[in-house]
């Protein structure tokens, strides 16, 4: 079992987790410029992971059930880590931060349920990536104090806003149709 999850897939999964805990204490200094400047290599570094890790694991024939897990586990505790901070810094809107950590909490409780009923781990799809990778893009535009105004921010802001909503129906709908087709396969 060990050495089927000790695969480079969930270690890049396992340092993208772990990079949660220096992050947590790099915001207490954001003010300083070196400060940002690190965060946004641990940003980086994140977002690298995330896609790093999926592709290695399909192309070395590496998926594993933990890996299934894993992966959005390091994927919602390094952003919740960043969105509480900026929360509790008022860099972020209240109801952003009740929004993104609202529907995390959601789809994590949904996939333990969702696990115990259909014995496996929901995998995750293009709109979820897609998400996680607008919204880490919009703390980083937070982060490095782009002009809230501006087009840019404007435009990440809302489209994010927007994916975090749709991503959260499709987690749903998708849950659902395992269930269904669990359940007529049991029949």
């Amino acid at each position: 079992m060990f050495n089927k999850s000790f695969t480079i897939s969930n270690i890049l999964s396992l340092t993208r987790l772990l990079s949660a805990l220096p992050l947590w204490f790099l915001f207490d200094n954001l003010e300083n410029i070196n400060t940002r400047y690190t965060i946004l290599g641990f940003a980086f570094l994140g977002i690298a992971t995330d896609y790093l890790d999926g592709y290695l694991a399909r192309k070395y024939n590496q998926v594993s059930e933990f890996g299934k897990i894993l992966d959005p586990v390091a994927d919602k505790v390094l952003i919740g880590v960043v969105v509480i901070k900026l929360f509790l810094l008022k860099e972020i809107p209240d109801y952003f931060f009740y929004l993104v950590i609202g529907r995390d909490i959601l789809i994590f409780l949904g996939g333990i349920f969702l696990t115990t009923k259909i014995g496996k781990v929901l995998p995750s799809n293009m709109i979820g990536k897609l998400t996680v990778t607008l919204l880490s893009l919009f703390l980083i535009l937070v982060i490095v104090q782009i002009d809230k105004s501006s087009l840019i921010f404007q435009s990440v802001y809302f489209i994010t806003l927007i994916l975090i909503v749709v991503s959260f129906v499709v987690y749903v709908m998708r849950a659902f149709e395992f269930i269904n087709k669990k359940r007529y396969e049991s029949v």
